[in-house]
């Protein structure tokens, strides 16, 4: 039987919200940093900054921000936005991938 998947997206008027961002999202909140963040992702660093401008330009309060200081130099933390926005989308995933199974299946199957 062949596979059939949900993909989710979010379109903003200032740009857009997928799977991408919320796994760089969800590596920033585990790593610490930005740069570790992509390294996990096997991302560029500059790549991983530019979603992260793209998010931060998005919402009227930016979603990740620095940590300066410390033993490691710094990094980068989600803000309360930010956990909203990865919890969030991910809620609304789970509800979408409910929703649509029987779908995909008998579409599968087709």
């Amino acid at each position: 039987m062949k596979q059939a998947a949900l993909w989710l997206r979010i379109d903003f008027a200032d740009g857009r919200v997928g799977p991408g961002k919320i796994a760089l999202l969800d590596a920033i909140a585990k790593e610490g940093s930005i740069s570790a963040a992509a390294r996990t992702l096997g991302m560029s660093y500059r790549r991983a900054w530019e979603l992260v401008a793209e998010l931060n330009q998005i919402f009227t309060t930016p979603v990740v921000e620095r940590v300066t200081g410390g033993s490691g130099g710094g990094g980068a933390r989600l803000t309360e936005l930010g956990e909203a926005l990865l919890v969030g989308f991910r809620d609304i995933e789970a509800a979408a991938s409910r929703a649509a199974a029987a779908h995909l299946r008998r579409l599968a199957k087709a």
